[in-house]
């Protein structure tokens, strides 16, 4: 008789620690009794009942996925391909476990359907330029399909785009084309800006009756400083109109034929 008592009380105690669970900090466990999920216990040191209960992990750690390189048709008939980075994590182990067989599979393929079709709603040059924004919309949309299985999505990042080799050439010369434009734009504003110096400078001078003789001393100044074999010394107008009425004119005399 003693021994058992003996027996049972060693197989009770057998029974609880093959029970006892220790669960991490970032794990869950979902609890199934005879075959119905009814708890969900973690962290710390927990105990399930075997042969009646049975428990299945869920990771609530952020899980980085890749979303592998996917042929994608823009807005505007261009062919290229685009690769992606995926961030979730499950909020809700009990709909992880319970709603769905496999939830990263499904959110791996719900990812890669999107990626498409968003993708395929924007023009090249959208995809290039304007990540932030489809990123955002990627994010949203996934997020609300994976709602439902305990997934909350954190989000969604472009990570390479491959377009053709004619596409790049043709996007180059677009791009010095650009370039050309801008320059010939800042050359223009420049000769504008100066003219329009050299205009208010005319109007000074010309309001000062000695500034221009004092400009042409400045330059002859500037111009000794230099080592020239020529100088070119510009003569004022009205030096020449002065010079001009100072010279007598010659005068013609007109001899006509009286007797004819």
């Amino acid at each position: 008789m003693f021994g058992l008592i003996e027996l049972a009380i060693a197989a009770g105690v057998v029974y609880v620690i093959s029970g006892i669970k220790i669960v991490k900090e970032y794990d869950r466990l979902v609890v199934f009794t005879l075959g119905k999920a009814n708890n969900v216990i973690g962290p710390g040191l927990q105990v399930v009942f075997p042969g009646i209960q049975n428990t299945r992990k869920v990771d609530l750690r952020i899980i980085t996925m890749a979303i592998p390189m996917q042929e994608v048709i823009t807005k505007d008939n261009i062919s290229c391909k685009t690769a992606a980075v995926c961030f979730f994590q499950v909020v809700d182990p009990y709909k992880a476990v319970t709603k769905i067989e496999d939830p990263f599979t499904a959110t791996n393929q719900i990812a890669q359907t999107t990626l498409r079709s968003i993708l395929g709603q924007h023009e090249l040059d959208e995809i290039l330029t304007e990540r932030d924004g489809i990123n955002a919309k990627l994010s949203a949309i996934i997020d609300r399909q994976t709602e439902g299985w305990g997934i909350k999505v954190i989000a969604v990042e472009i990570k390479d785009v491959e377009i053709p080799e004619s596409m790049k050439r043709a996007m180059a010369r677009q791009a010095e084309a650009e370039r050309e434009r801008r320059a010939k734009i800042v050359a223009a504003e420049g000769e504008f800006q100066a003219a329009e110096r050299l205009a208010a400078a005319a109007k000074v001078i010309s309001s000062e009756p000695g500034a221009m003789q004092l400009r042409q001393l400045q330059t002859m100044v500037e111009i000794s400083s230099e080592k020239n074999s020529t100088v070119i010394i510009p003569i004022p107008m009205e030096m020449l109109e002065f010079a001009k009425r100072a010279v007598p004119q010659p005068t013609i005399k007109v001899v006509t034929d009286e007797k004819a």
